[in-house]
């Protein structure tokens, strides 16, 4: 994943309540901060990227946990643009401690936009797109 197509860096401050028996972050959190990072890139759009008519899908997901994180910590979710498709794109996505010299957790998701008529896939959104590839 190049970091010259990051798309979005947002920092999360850890919350107790995201801890678990084990005292780190529970796995299943992971994937609530990528679903948070993803929702602010996509509202950073400036132009609809959810209508009456189209919605996008989390059609694939892929993590790669590294490190457990501790409590208490400061860590940054990078979204990375890998793929863009018709249809679809692809968001890598790193999980590293705010310095950026712990990587705690990577990999990928694919997005993909439906019709919510027919529930088939329909054209990525412009602006969408555009911002991907200029991430």
């Amino acid at each position: 994943m190049s970091e010259s197509r990051v798309l979005i860096r947002m920092p999360i401050e850890l919350r107790w309540r995201d801890l678990d028996a084990f005292n780190h972050v529970n796995n299943s959190n992971f994937m609530t901060y990528l679903e948070e990072a993803r929702i602010r890139w996509f509202d950073s759009l400036g132009e609809p990227w959810v209508t009456d008519a189209i919605a996008p899908l989390l059609a694939a997901v892929q993590m790669n946990y590294r490190l457990p994180i501790p409590y208490p910590a400061k860590i940054v979710v990078e979204l990375l643009a890998d793929r863009i498709g018709s249809s679809s794109v692809t968001l890598g996505h790193r999980i590293v401690s705010d310095d950026g010299a712990t990587l705690f957790a990577d990999g990928h998701v694919v997005m993909v936009w439906i019709d919510r008529g027919t529930g088939r896939p329909t054209a990525l959104p412009d602006q969408v797109r555009s911002m991907a590839l200029a991430g």
